[in-house]
């Protein structure tokens, strides 16, 4: 009877331990259907940081995990975003494949992905982006793919912290901006190439010394170069957006942040961005904060120069082609502009004129605003062509709670609210009105002078002394006059 009793109690126990063993099974392969229950990843992004110089591979891994949910999670898909065009491959747990369907994830499992790319730098892009996608339960989630895929020098979010040059050898890739520490320089010799991935900008305390040559330029643009892209305006520069999407702030493509001093850009090229060149105000009186030389800032999103109280001079320069405005000159400051050309046939729908000017700004306080004032001291225009698609291409926005003083000095304008104003000391010896004939107005833009532009040896020999040779090399004191904006016609 003992052993009878025996026998049974093994028995109930086997049962006991097979049914344990197949509700944790059923457990196990219960899958869950709440949306809450969600992948995780080990990383959100997977980076190859390595420059390629030549071709080659590298390989990298992630692992997504079931961690949340006490039941299985069913990943219905896993794929690569670009399918058949992508430059990744993909082993996911044991099986090559950029596509794979119907992974069962158990509760604490994981599963290893990993991740090669192959970069051929005489014909890919500078930066290989992809995302493997992930469908799972009523969700789709995402791990970016990143890798560098020419012979660059890489800025990847860097604090430049000591005096640094860059040169022609090799350009150079800003990804995730970069800074220029207060006390730091900046050098960018001639030749240089200075590519900006979306999102991208390059802040500076310190100081910025562009070295560009006459047809050996330092050019600051995009780094998308299919032709496509030549003339895409808002490719680099940020956006700061609220949690709920609004902007709120705009970074330049190259902000000189309050403080810097001593920059210089000469025969430089800065184009496509969403801010050209943002300048903010200087702390040390008559110490310009930026000389521009022989500077084409064009096809900016929002402003080509945005100069916030700042002290800018410039020369043979050409601002052309914004959303907005050209040259933004607010909330007071110290400018001087010789022999410029303002252009702007922006391709759109534009509400603004090219040029503003003004000495205040307007902030919240409470329920109400409140105006601070800042001297305008001077705002010097001579020989300069502000011309464009707009019927008013600048506006003077000044309050009397501040200094105003402004010249414009036989400059070829394009203005019917101000052309009646003569024989002021605001306004001297100005062309109004007249088409400036530029040689093209359209895609390529071109705004050198045709031969029977008005600007056309009408400038004033004195300040044409002031910049005696062109943005081209030119002389302007080589016939009758000099021609008015950046460059002298040559017949």
């Amino acid at each position: 009877m003992l052993k009878i009793n025996r026998l049974i109690g093994i028995v109930v126990l086997l049962v006991s331990v097979i049914g344990l063993l197949m509700l944790n099974s059923c457990d196990k392969n219960a899958f869950t259907t709440d949306p809450s229950d969600k992948l995780v990843f080990s990383t959100d992004t997977v980076q190859f940081d390595t420059i390629f110089t030549n071709i080659g591979s590298a390989t990298n891994y992630f692992v997504v995990k079931n961690a949340n949910s006490s039941k299985s999670i069913k990943i219905d898909r896993i794929f690569v975003s670009k399918g058949s065009n992508s430059k990744y491959r993909l082993n996911i747990n044991g099986v090559s494949a950029n596509t794979v369907t119907d992974i069962e994830l158990y509760p604490g499992d994981s599963i290893f992905i990993f991740v090669e790319v192959t970069i051929d730098p005489n014909r890919d892009e500078m930066i290989e982006e992809d995302s493997i996608m992930f469908v799972s339960n009523g969700n789709t989630q995402n791990v970016k793919l990143v890798s560098f895929g020419q012979d660059v020098t890489l800025i990847n979010g860097k604090y430049i912290s000591n005096d640094t040059t860059w040169n022609a050898d090799k350009p150079v890739l800003i990804y995730n901006s970069a800074l220029v520490d207060t006390l730091v320089t900046l050098t960018v010799n001639a030749g240089a190439k200075v590519y900006f991935h979306r999102g991208s900008s390059l802040f500076v305390k310190g100081s910025l010394i562009v070295n560009g040559q006459l047809g050996n330029l330092v050019t600051f643009t995009g780094d998308r170069l299919e032709d496509y892209y030549s003339e895409t305006a808002g490719q680099w520069g940020a956006f700061l957006q609220d949690n709920y999407g609004n902007t709120t702030g705009i970074f330049g493509g190259i902000h000189l942040m309050s403080g810097s001093m001593y920059n210089q850009f000469n025969y430089a090229e800065i184009k496509n961005s969403i801010i050209g060149l943002q300048v903010d105000s200087c702390v040390t009186p008559g110490v310009p904060t930026v000389i521009l030389k022989n500077t084409n800032i064009e096809n900016s999103k929002i402003i080509g120069l945005y100069a916030l109280g700042a002290h800018v001079e410039a020369e043979n320069c050409v601002f052309a082609n914004s959303g907005q405005y050209n040259v933004a000159c607010l909330i007071g400051g110290d400018y001087s502009f010789i022999h410029c050309t303002l252009a702007n046939y922006w391709i759109g729908n534009r509400q603004t004129p090219q040029l503003i000017i003004n000495n205040y700004y307007t902030y919240n306080v409470g329920a109400g605003t409140e105006v601070s004032y800042r001297d305008l001291k001077d705002a010097y225009f001579g020989n300069c062509i502000i011309y464009g698609a707009r019927d008013d291409e600048f506006v003077l926005d000044l309050a009397e709670g501040a200094e105003s003083n402004f010249r414009f000095d036989n400059c070829l304008i394009k203005s019917k609210e101000y052309e009646n104003i003569q024989g002021s000391d605001y306004f001297i010896d100005n062309i109004w009105n007249e088409n400036p004939k530029f040689i093209e107005t359209s895609k390529p833009y071109d705004y050198h002078l045709d031969t029977l532009s008005p600007a056309k040896d009408t400038g004033k020999p004195e300040i044409g002394q002031l910049v005696p040779t062109d943005q081209d090399g030119n002389s302007r004191l080589s016939d009758n006059a000099p021609d008015i904006g950046a460059y002298e016609r040559q017949e």
